[in-house]
């Protein structure tokens, strides 16, 4: 069933160790188009788990489907191969699943009439409408990006001579000195 709001992205390939950085900056892109930019590390990095399993245990000419899928609520990354036998968790200390695992919030195994899907999903409340950082700086913080650094002019203190001992019992005209 597709929900109108659904969004899905499909590629096939080789799953050779020199497609994997490129297939990352193609998941990256599309994540970000979605405005889903919290998300890419942790996908990225879980399909390329998957990308790396597939070229290691089937080789490096294994054909390979990778997907996104995103409902609004749910954002799904697939990779479906031609390998045969389902993969196991063997511990969670290494690579491979349980790195999947530690990305997602579920994950799992299917094999097909070709071979096998292993997909991991993780919960998405909606897309950000707004960028990840302040647009504007606030008001407290001067915005000095681009421009020359100049310190505050210091105010000038007027320039009073001391009054003669003499002028101290003087009348008050007197004792005025008059800087030009």
């Amino acid at each position: 069933m597709t929900l109108p709001g659904d969004r899905h992205y499909t590629v096939e390939l080789h799953a050779s160790a020199e497609r994997v950085p490129q297939i990352r900056r193609i998941l990256a892109a599309h994540l970000r188009y979605w405005d889903l930019e919290l998300h890419i590390p942790p996908v990225c990095r879980g399909v390329a788990e998957l990308l790396t399993n597939v070229h290691r245990h089937i080789g490096p000419d294994a054909r390979c489907v990778v997907e996104l899928r995103w409902t609004g609520r749910h954002l799904t990354a697939s990779v479906a191969d031609d390998g045969p036998r389902l993969p196991k968790l063997r511990s969670a200390a290494g690579g491979g699943l349980s790195t999947v695992a530690a990305l997602s919030d579920s994950w799992g195994t299917c094999g097909t009439p070709e071979g096998k899907v292993i997909w991991f999903t993780r919960r998405v409340e909606s897309a950000r409408k707004s960028r990840l950082t302040a647009r504007t700086p606030l008001r407290s913080v001067p915005d000095t990006k681009g421009q020359p650094v100049v310190p505050p002019p210091v105010p000038a203190e007027p320039l009073v001579e001391p009054v003669p001992e003499a002028a101290v019992g003087a009348a008050p005209e007197a004792a005025a000195v008059s800087v030009a």
